[in-house]
């Protein structure tokens, strides 16, 4: 479950990341922000194992916050010094959405094998 958490929140992460950029799409100077997967990686090993059930998300992640977020390498600069791509933003946002929904339904799933245990099959 914990898992299934980090990854729901690995999801929002990559979202509020996608989200940044699409706002900035027409932001002079601006410049497309991806998440690192080792930063990632790093945050989610590092935190202890808690229950979900604190009221807090299970990783933590604050909205407008983006942990291991960077600035992306290898994308065509406009002239205006702007880099975001909204076909690439728009992807990322569609990927981080399914990310999300496959988690909850696993979550889902789970929840269903518990409760059918404690209902002993009726």
């Amino acid at each position: 479950m914990n898992a299934l958490g980090r990854q729901m929140t690995t999801a929002v992460a990559k979202q509020l990341v996608a989200a940044g950029n699409l706002a900035n799409l027409d932001t002079p100077g601006y410049k497309t922000r991806t998440l690192s997967f080792d930063d990632v990686l790093e945050q989610q090993m590092q935190m202890p194992l808690k229950p979900a059930a604190s009221g807090k998300s299970a990783g933590g992640a604050t909205a407008g916050a983006a942990p291991g977020a960077v600035e992306a390498d290898g994308l065509p600069m406009r002239r205006d010094g702007n880099n975001v791509q909204l076909d690439r933003e728009l992807l990322d946002m569609t990927r981080a959405s399914a990310d999300f929904s496959a988690a909850q339904a696993a979550l889902a799933a789970k929840f269903r094998l518990v409760r059918y245990a404690i209902n002993e099959g009726r």
